[in-house]
């Protein structure tokens, strides 16, 4: 009999250690032979996560995975492995994508200030659709278009109107935000697409923001697409797809959320709801297919008791992980060889910046050595800078229990040399 495949995700085994994928954290970092801080990834969590919504989504739909949300090689080739395409909001994403094997016609390109080499880019692979974000942008794509003699793919990204309840950095469809067409400036957008030869409108898209923990507020941008999808048919414009955006939620902590599969189904209802559901569904999960999945790992350096305070300093920081400077975002940090303590410790990091807080966490008396802060796989890296002179952490990609991939930190060594060349 085959071994059973170790338990997905963050876990803790029968002595309480922490554990992703089946194995100790500590023994995983051990054998990478990289130092803290690290990020460490659950591939084959991952894999599993992407199956189930490619599957819930159903033939000729397409999960096109944010790439923002984590573009470690590994993590990308993984969702492609599970029939994952992109989206995407720059060339360098571009490049990783295409490099991992997704194929151009399973990217779309989002962004709303595409450069004219990205749009070169785009429009000579033929890519699903490049994500048009304003009025503006169509004459410049279909110029691109027209001096590389071809045919511009392009899809509104519609801003819906619509508020949710989340951080003001991560809500994008409220009529304040930089990002997508307005309904109002709509009959703008298909004059330009009725006179303009270059360009094809293929799809109609948005994306109201981040965190959602149920279907509704998703839906509720999805009907502004849907009128906007039949009227634009009606306008002579025959659609090949709509596209409904991600931002499907995770639990951080005692807030949980809807699986992505529960708003795959309701997107598809809505679609039949609408009579629509002859035209492809693109959805476009990052958060959700890895943020359980990774972890950063991190040491204790001293603690501080003042006051009535007592502080824990870890050699993790904001230039590290900076989510809770930015969102407010809170990560369970936990020991990572003992089970939490009831004694409250405040987290704070090295950076020269009040900011660098990962808040209060209960860790016991005398908290020391490896620990880990959960569910730190989006958002994580890829927001990550060398702010202070710090060097950049490295990344451990793990699949069933063991490690397959350790990418090292570039080291202080290799900031310095590059600022004293600046």
């Amino acid at each position: 009999m085959a071994d059973p495949a170790p338990p997905f995700g963050f876990h803790r085994d029968a002595l309480g250690r922490a554990c992703l994928g089946g194995a100790p954290l500590s023994e995983l970092l051990a054998a990478s032979g990289l130092e803290t801080p690290a990020y460490v990834y659950d591939l084959d969590a991952i894999q599993d996560a992407t199956s189930r919504l490619v599957s819930a989504l159903g033939p000729g739909n397409l999960v096109a995975y944010a790439v923002k949300a984590n573009s470690a090689g590994s993590v990308v080739r993984a969702v492609a492995e599970a029939g994952a395409g992109a989206d995407l909001v720059s060339g360098g994403e571009l490049q990783v994508a295409l490099a991992c094997g997704i194929t151009p016609e399973r990217i779309v390109m989002s962004g709303v200030a595409k450069s004219d080499a990205e749009l070169d880019r785009a429009i000579s692979l033929g890519l699903c659709a490049i994500q048009v974000e304003s009025v503006e942008e169509l004459p410049r794509v279909s110029a691109r278009a027209a001096a590389l003699g071809a045919v511009g793919r392009v899809s509104l990204r519609i801003n819906p109107g619509v508020e949710i309840d989340s951080h003001a950095h991560i809500a994008t469809g409220h009529d304040e935000a930089k990002f997508g067409i307005l309904e109002q400036d709509l009959p703008a957008a298909l004059e330009i697409l009725r006179r303009e030869a270059s360009l094809s409108l293929v799809g109609v898209s948005t994306h109201v923001g981040s965190m959602l923990r149920e279907p509704e507020p998703y839906l509720e941008s999805a009907r502004v697409v849907c009128q906007v999808a039949l009227h634009c048919r009606a306008s002579g414009h025959p659609l090949e797809f709509v596209d409904f955006g991600g931002g499907f939620g995770i639990d951080y902590g005692g807030e949980p959320a809807d699986a992505p599969e529960v708003f795959a189904r309701a997107a598809l209802g809505l679609l039949a709801e609408w009579g629509l559901a002859d035209l492809r569904l693109v959805v476009e999960p990052g958060r959700a297919l890895v943020g359980p999945y990774g972890v950063l790992l991190t040491r204790a350096i001293q603690t501080k008791r003042s006051g009535g305070r007592h502080t824990l300093m870890i050699d993790a920081g904001m230039n590290d992980l900076i989510r809770p400077a930015l969102y407010a975002a809170k990560h369970r940090v936990e020991p990572c060889d003992a089970l939490p303590g009831a004694l409250p410790f405040r987290v704070v990091g090295p950076v020269c910046e009040s900011s660098d807080d990962f808040g209060e966490h209960p860790l016991g008396d005398a908290p020391s050595g490896l620990f880990v802060v959960r569910d730190a796989g989006a958002y994580g890296f890829t927001m990550a800078s060398e702010y202070n002179g710090r060097a950049l952490p490295g990344e451990i990609s793990v699949r069933a229990g063991r490690v397959v991939k350790a990418a090292p930190s570039p080291g202080v060594a290799a900031w310095v040399t590059r600022r004293l060349e600046a």
